[in-house]
């Protein structure tokens, strides 16, 4: 009697969590799974950063990357320079380095 023999495959991708950085100072892991958005991260890091709209409409918490790169959860309307991005709705794509100050006065 021959035995059949079913092959399971686990698709889930590991992704490593990507390092946010405040002007090169390591300050969190960003976990897809935890946060909705950057800024969410942040802010529960106690990252202070200005936000009216939190969708990308107003463009209050435009920040300077410097380095590293983000994947936009919601499109923003508002107009961005090279090197900024919009934390309330996008996410890291990888290591992130922000020019944001670690701590707030």
């Amino acid at each position: 009697m021959a035995q059949s023999f079913s092959i399971l495959t686990y698709k889930h991708r590991y992704q490593k969590a990507a390092i946010v950085s405040l002007q090169g100072e390591p300050t969190l892991l960003y976990s897809h799974q935890e946060f909705n958005n950057l800024l969410e991260a942040l802010e529960r890091q106690k990252i202070t950063l200005f936000s009216e709209c939190r969708s990308g409409f107003c463009g209050a918490c435009k920040t300077k990357v410097n380095s590293g790169k983000v994947y936009y959860v919601t499109e923003p309307l508002v107009h961005l320079e090279q090197g900024e991005c919009l934390p309330c709705c996008c996410v890291p794509n990888g290591d992130l380095d922000l020019d944001l100050p670690t701590t707030t006065p």
